[in-house]
């Protein structure tokens, strides 16, 4: 019995796409813009000795330069998550990464494999465009869920700043000192752009539209209603701030209930694939007597459609709206 090395050829070599795109972004624009780091990355920029106009062009332009380029061809597929993540390399340059990594790829397949030029090709270029949109589309979610958290807490931090007299203005400038990255360089973008002239509720309701942030579309019309219509802003932001921790802790309720299904999902749409990988690490010869025949190619793609097709029932199933 042998046993092939080249499925496990395959996922070490886009193991080593995902952590090289991860390198490449952390190297070209450093530490502080990982979603892990623990200082404010626009902070950061001003204490390196970058001017307030320069820090506030460069962020406003990386928070929306992905939204403009949807019209690029296959790119509107990744613009959204993009903007989510806010991701600080330009649509070209990221495209330019996924030319890269598919080249990095098909090297790899040629030295490590034995797959014919056409297999090799297909599959490296899966790899680059792939991996790439599995990176922005984890740090989109990652970046969204820590906005999600960091929210009630800065709405109340705004409440105790415009109880004690400071303005609203104020205490948006001390939230984006205080709260921790993703949400304290958003909140210094907001103060940045009213104090150059912006209406606050105008710069929220963008911020909200941006994030597609269901939560900041309330804090938003809260802030222009009140600068219109006036009224106690610190008594409805605290209303605000419980109402949005309570949503958040449904949500978490939710979605621990719903955990064991949606892996059970993910063991169901994933079981076969592991199946026939282990099929052909095990026994590589095992389709060979009936791969020449002419019910081969259609009974694999109805078996390929009958499992995307489990994919999005089992996501169906399991996706509860709140």
């Amino acid at each position: 019995m042998t046993i092939s090395a080249e499925p496990i050829i395959y996922g070490l070599i886009f193991l080593a796409v995902l952590l090289l795109v991860q390198g490449i972004y952390l190297t070209v624009f450093g530490k502080s813009i990982s979603l892990n780091s623990k200082v404010n990355r626009r902070l950061d920029m001003l204490e390196k000795g970058a001017a307030r106009e320069e820090v506030l062009e460069k962020l406003r332009k990386e928070m929306s330069q992905h939204v403009r380029a949807q019209g690029l061809p296959f790119y509107s597929l990744l613009a959204t998550k993009a903007q989510k993540a806010a991701i600080a390399f330009t649509p070209g340059q990221l495209v330019l990464i996924m030319v890269g990594l598919s080249v990095f790829a098909f090297f790899c397949l040629s030295v490590g494999t034995a797959s014919g030029f056409g297999v090799r090709l297909g599959i490296s270029i899966a790899m680059g465009f792939g991996g790439v949109f599995m990176w922005v589309n984890n740090t989109a979610k990652k970046r969204m869920d820590m906005i999600e958290e960091q929210l009630p807490d800065a709405v109340e931090l705004m409440v105790r700043s415009l109880r004690v007299g400071h303005p609203f203005a104020s205490a948006i400038q001390i939230v984006a000192k205080e709260v921790p990255d993703p949400l304290g360089t958003e909140m210094g973008l907001i103060a940045d752009e009213s104090a150059y002239g912006r209406e606050v509720g105008e710069a929220l309701a963008s911020m909200a539209e941006r994030m597609d942030n269901q939560d900041m579309r309330f804090l938003a019309v809260a802030v222009t209603i009140q600068q219109t219509s006036g009224g106690n802003l610190a008594e409805i932001l605290d209303g605000l701030g419980k109402v949005i921790r309570a949503r958040f802790r449904l949500f978490r309720r939710v979605r621990a209930i719903t955990s064991e299904a949606k892996w059970s999902g993910n063991f169901l749409s994933g079981f076969p694939l592991l199946a026939l990988i282990m099929i052909n690490l095990v026994e590589p010869n095992y389709y060979d007597e009936v791969r020449d025949t002419p019910y081969f190619m259609p009974a694999c793609l109805i078996v390929a459609g009958f499992l995307i097709a489990n994919v999005f029932v089992m996501r169906m199933l399991v996706n509860i709206k709140v």
